[in-house]
């Protein structure tokens, strides 16, 4: 056979294969990108939460104090029952407290037909409300957005006092859970936690105390992206004589800054929830694609609460059934979760209308949020 037909015929053997070389690399690439593309999917999975087929879980009643809407729920749980006390809007623009409880924490079909708390006005002025024109959440003002813990045998409860953007506190009541159980409404008289003249609204006790301290996350905000600001107090009844100058700026007067997912955090969701891993927090952010309320979820040092040890990498929960979005749309808005069988709920308002649920297993959820081994719960 000619030499030079021998050259050809080896030029083109290592042609075919130089092309099955790269052919094989492309398609290990394609598969490789495929099979990260999948874990992403799962991990992302994972991490968000599934809204219940029961949304909404409660709507606007026939009550003159909770016509206009009901949303942003308050949760806590004793030996048989979920207990909610949601933010109502009445006819007259004003928000008080409704209570509702479930033993399953789906169906809520104790209502009551009364509020079961209501703070003054901080300067007793006259509401005009506008169903158009509101300054927050749906209401002109009122006891708003509350969040609850139990600690000892007593429930504390804080909410925001608002009666105009320039006029707005912090305040926490408490009860027994002998009171809750009987119903029986013998709220202490409330006190401001959050100092004159700064605006404020989303303050929230730990569950349990820290140190043997009552732990309070005051906001999302600090020089460091992986720390939230907590205080400490003997008694937060008393904090404005604990803590007569505490520090924590007004969110909103500070520029947006992109972590994780988000341009700009928002405002805590529910109180912190206590796990082998750290102190769950789930909080309230913003997005570059739109300014829809989604919540996020990061992970807190059990012994150093301020400091973010994991983050999730996109929003667990976002506004996109149709009961979100029909009001003030692109809302979901949390103040409360409980855990029942390793089963996190999560208690909100969607397009500040209606209260919905949404959960999650909190074992997988905390499994993939870390990035390793299956965690045990912490005894609450």
């Amino acid at each position: 056979m000619d030499s030079s037909l021998l050259f050809f015929l080896f030029v083109v053997l290592v042609a075919f294969f130089v092309t099955g070389l790269f052919l094989y690399g492309v398609w290990d690439l394609i598969r490789s990108f495929a099979k990260k593309t999948r874990l992403l999917e799962t991990i992302l999975e994972a991490l968000r939460f599934g809204k219940s087929g029961s949304n909404p879980l409660l709507k606007k009643g026939s009550y003159e104090w909770e016509a206009q809407a009901v949303l942003n729920p308050a949760a806590v749980a004793t030996d048989d029952k979920t207990h909610l006390f949601y933010r109502a809007i009445g006819n007259d623009g004003v928000s008080r407290l409704g209570y509702a409880s479930s033993e399953d924490g789906t169906n809520f079909n104790e209502r009551l037909p009364y509020p079961v708390f209501s703070a003054e006005s901080l300067r007793n002025g006259t509401y005009r409300y506008d169903p158009v024109l509101y300054p927050s959440g749906g209401s002109w003002g009122g006891t708003e957005d509350p969040r609850a813990v139990i600690i000892d045998g007593i429930v504390y409860l804080t909410f925001n006092m608002f009666d105009g953007w320039d006029n707005m506190r912090v305040m926490l009541t408490t009860l027994s859970v002998e009171d809750l159980e009987a119903k029986r409404w013998n709220w202490s008289t409330p006190t401001f936690l959050s100092p004159r003249g700064q605006r404020h609204k989303n303050w929230v006790l730990f569950p349990e105390k820290i140190h043997g301290k009552f732990a309070i996350l005051h906001n999302l905000h600090t020089e460091d992206s992986d720390r939230v600001r907590v205080d400490y107090v003997d008694d937060p009844l008393r904090i404005g004589t604990e803590l007569p100058n505490i520090e924590s700026p007004d969110p909103n007067a500070l520029p947006d800054h992109p972590v994780a997912w988000h341009k700009r955090m928002r405002s805590v969701g529910p109180p912190p929830i206590k796990t082998g891993f750290g102190w769950l927090l789930l909080y309230h952010g913003t997005d570059e694609e739109s300014h829809k309320y989604k919540m996020g979820a990061a992970l807190l040092d059990l012994n150093d609460p301020t400091k973010i040890i994991a983050r999730a990498p996109s929003p667990v929960l976002v506004p996109d059934a149709s009961y979100e979005n029909e009001g003030k749309p692109g809302i979901v808005y949390g103040c409360g979760a409980v855990v029942k069988d390793d089963i996190l709920h999560v208690y909100y308002g969607g397009a500040d209308q209606v209260v919905c649920s949404a959960s999650a297993h909190l074992p997988t959820f905390l499994k993939t949020l870390i990035g390793h081994g299956a965690p045990t719960l912490a005894t609450p």
